[in-house]
Parts: structure tokens; C-alpha cells; sequence
């Protein structure tokens, strides 16, 4: 019966999510309806201690990296520096490599840290424009932006600031650079599979003679000839993140050693406040990135940017804050569901997989398709059970940096079922609907899941880190 009523809070999350109500508002009743049906006296007690506590706990945390990213990916936006870029790659791949030319644009904005929701947008005018006048068909555009964005820059290059890469520094203690060997090579396996997929799936359709597509929705205004930024210039904020990243990743644990303490300066309080720097260092890293990005953008656009960035900057903050309090409101609701007697099957049942990483990915993996949301089924899943995760890797000799890529790589895969976040924005920017075009992004979403078993095949043979 405890696990019966775990399952009905997941599926009650997961339809109002899919119904498009809000996480923030029932994950808390999700999470507090299953309290209530084991124990009532502790629905009070959960909410403030357990949920709130966890809750907010995220939210110091990360909120400043949502903060920046959003920003950074709004100047970048104001700039026009993103429209160039986009340009540019169109320009030289060509209307004969359109779905390429989609994809790599797609995976040079979110890697160089702009976050895919932005991405979304941005790119989605000129994918319409170059395969409306290619003739080819607008309902392949969301699965192929999709691969571009949500796949194997998102999780699986080494050194990416998205914040599937960045939740698992905290509990194993790496950076976002761990296992580069093994994350390169399921970054190649999700592209070459995925771009031969779809270039199948274009086949198929420019055989059967299906064009462009009449009577669509969400039609965007084909793009003006304005001067656009030289893209050597438009990519170089980008190319800073990356670069700044690995600087202060490096430099950060120099300049403030294992640990760091000071005292405020406030009448009557000599306590110390200490830092743990090896659990901070690597998010200090991306947040110092992301400020370096917004101030070369600025230094190179002020006057583009500075003269629409009031409004701008209300709308990055506005979806910062709407994406931190979704992931924090999922991670309070993983924590109560932790600390139910129904999650002891689920983790029993999951002990029964013995090997450590493919009881890791499909753990989770599975909690990242269940809520809908990658961050937060990684979150649920590493502050459940990440301690046991380390023992059973340290027992088996398996370094934390595989488990950090391992789960990072996870909590992409079967996140994007239909009531994921990202699809629904991204089906309704394109102006269509899961039955046009969900069915290749589940193909996507199949081929990003593999890819993290073909990883630890590699690694359990090969040793690669």
C-alpha cells in the first residue's frame, strides 16, 4: 500500500505537469497528499522541516546560477550576437545540411552556456526560414532543435554549464569537467546516431513528396536584413565561458585552500562562518564564467543591449526564478517522497541491480522521466540516495568523476516524455503539436538513454575516464 501511494503522487505530479499546471504549486500538494495518506500527523512537520528545508536549500545554492545563465543568454539575445551565430552556420552549412546546421547552432549556444529554453527561441525563426525554403517538412524542426540542445551538450560534453552538469558536483565532489573521455564519447554516439536518424526520417518524407506544410501555426516573420554582428565577435562571449570556466576551476581551490572561514562583522557575533570550498568551488567557477560572458557582451554591445535591457533583463529574471522554484519545488517533493515507507521498496527494489553505474542511470533516469524534468529527477535521485551510490562505486573501484558524468548524462534521457517542461515549450513555440512532432522526439529521447549504457559498456571495458 506505501508504494501504491508513492506511485499515485508520482502519476498525479506527472499528469498536472503534463496538463501544463504549475510544479511549483503541486509539487508541495503532490508530495503532502502522500503524507497525508500514510501518516496525517506529520503533514505539518514534513512541509516545514523536510520540504521547506530542502526546498530552500536548492535554492541557495543554485538560484544564482539560473540568475546568471538566464541573463547572460539575454544579452547575448539583445545583442544580437545569437542571431549571428545562427546566421552564420546556416550560411555556410546551407540549405542541404539544414538539419546539421540546426543542430550544431543549437549545441554552440547551450555549451557555450545560454540556456536551452533561450535557445528555443532563438533559433526556432531561422530553422522555419531555412526549411521553409528548403521544402522541407516544419514537424521534423522540434526533434531536431531538440537533439541540438537538450542532449549531448547538455550533460554529456565535459566542461557544459547547464545545470544537469552542475547538480552533481555537490555530491561527489567533482567539477563539470569529470570523466571528459567517457563524455566525449557519448556526445559523439548521441549526434552521429541522432543526425542519421533524422536525415532517415527526412528521407522518408522528401520521398513521399511532403513539403513544408500548409495551414501551420506560430509562423514566424521571415528574417530582416539587418546588420548583424560579425560572428567571430557574436561567438567569442561564448568561447569566454568555457574558457573562464576552466580558469576558475582551477584557480579557485589555490586562492581559498580546503576551507575558508570569516566573521561578520555585526556587534556581538564572533562566530565564524566556514565554507567547505572543495563542494562550492566548481559552481563559484560557473557563476564567475557567466559573469565574465555578460561583461564581454557589454563591452562589445552596450549600446544594443543597455538600451533594451530593463525590459530584457525582467523577463531573464522572471524565468530564472520560475525555473530555480520549479526544480527547487521538485526537489522538496523528492525529499518527502524519500522519507516514506513506500520509497524503501522503490530502493530495495533498485538495490537488486548490481551493478553500481546501471543502478545509478536507471535510478536516475527513471525518477528524470517520472517528473518530467532532468534537474529534477537528478536532484530527487542524488539527495536520496548518493551516499549509497559512493560506497557502492568506492566498493567496486570506480571513481566518483564516472558516477558524476554516469548521473549527469541520466537525468537527460527519459526527462523528455511528454509532460516534460522543455517539450512543451518548445511544441508550442513551433506552433505544433504532440501528434505532429512528439514521436521523433521520443526517437531522440530513446537514443539520448542508450547512449548512457553504451558510456559504461565503454568504461567496463576500457577503463576510460
Amino acid at each position: 500500500m506505501s508504494f501504491l501511494i508513492i506511485l499515485a503522487a508520482l502519476i498525479f505530479l506527472m499528469i498536472a505537469a503534463y496538463r501544463g499546471y504549475s510544479v511549483i504549486l503541486f509539487a508541495p500538494a503532490a508530495a503532502l497528499g502522500a503524507v497525508l495518506l500514510t501518516d496525517p500527523s506529520l503533514v505539518a512537520p514534513m512541509f516545514t522541516g523536510l520540504f521547506m528545508d530542502k526546498m530552500v536549500g536548492f535554492i541557495k545554492l543554485y538560484f544564482p546560477v539560473f540568475l546568471l545563465g538566464a541573463v547572460f543568454g539575454k544579452v547575448v539575445e539583445l545583442s544580437g550576437f545569437s542571431k549571428s551565430i545562427v546566421s552564420s552556420v546556416i550560411h555556410l552549412a546551407g540549405p542541404k545540411h539544414a538539419i546539421f546546421a540546426i543542430v550544431a547552432v543549437c549545441a554552440l549556444l547551450t555549451y557555450g552556456g545560454v540556456s536551452l529554453f533561450v535557445v528555443v527561441f532563438a533559433v526556432y525563426p531561422f530553422a522555419a526560414e531555412i526549411f521553409r525554403q528548403s521544402g522541407l517538412p516544419k514537424r521534423l524542426i522540434p526533434a531536431t532543435i531538440a537533439l541540438g540542445a537538450f542532449t549531448f551538450t547538455m550533460d554529456a560534453l565535459p566542461g557544459t554549464p547547464q545545470i544537469q552538469n552542475i547538480i552533481p558536483i555537490t555530491f561527489f565532489k567533482t567539477n563539470i569537467y569529470a570523466a571528459p573521455t567517457l563524455g566525449g564519447i557519448g556526445a559523439v554516439f548521441i549526434l552521429v546516431v541522432g543526425l542519421l536518424y533524422l536525415n532517415w526520417r527526412l528521407r522518408r518524407a522528401l520521398a513521399a513528396n511532403e513539403g513544408y506544410g500548409t495551414a501551420l501555426l506560430n509562423e514566424p516573420e521571415s528574417p530582416t536584413d539587418e546588420r548583424l554582428a560579425n560572428p567571430f565577435i557574436a561567438i567569442l562571449p561564448l568561447i569566454l565561458v568555457g574558457v573562464m570556466n576552466k580558469v576558475f576551476t582551477t584557480t579557485i581551490p589555490q586562492a581559498y585552500g580546503a576551507t575558508h572561514s570569516f566573521i561578520p562583522a555585526v556587534i556581538g557575533q564572533a562566530t565564524p562562518v566556514t565554507q567547505e570550498i572543495s563542494k562550492i568551488a566548481a559552481i563559484w567557477a560557473v557563476e564567475g564564467a557567466l559573469l565574465f560572458g555578460i561583461l564581454t557582451v557589454l563591452v562589445f554591445a552596450w549600446k544594443p543591449v543597455i538600451t533594451k535591457f530593463a525590459e530584457g533583463s525582467k523577463s531573464a529574471i522572471s524565468g530564472a526564478l520560475l525555473a530555480s522554484m520549479n526544480t527547487a519545488s521538485e526537489y522538496g517533493f523528492g525529499a518527502v517522497i524519500a522519507a516514506l515507507p513506500g520509497f524503501l521498496v522503490v530502493a530495495e527494489a533498485l538495490k537488486s541491480i548490481p551493478h553500481p553505474l546501471i543502478n545509478e542511470a536507471i535510478t536516475v533516469t527513471s525518477l528524470a522521466g517520472i517528473t518530467g524534468s532532468a534537474s529534477g529527477g537528478l536532484s530527487i535521485a542524488l539527495a536520496a540516495v548518493a551516499d549509497t551510490f559512493l560506497q557502492n562505486a568506492h566498493a567496486a573501484s570506480i571513481p566518483p568523476e564516472v558516477l558524476h558524468r554516469i548521473a549527469s548524462m541520466a537525468s537527460g534521457g527519459m526527462d523528455t516524455l511528454p509532460h516534460n517542461g522543455a517539450v512543451i515549450t518548445l511544441l508550442t513555440v513551433t506552433g505544433l503539436t504532440h501528434r505532429q512532432a512528439y514521436g521523433d522526439i521520443f526517437v531522440i529521447t530513446c537514443i539520448k538513454t542508450i547512449a548512457v549504457f553504451v558510456v559504461i559498456a565503454v568504461y567496463q571495458f576500457t577503463g576510460l575516464v
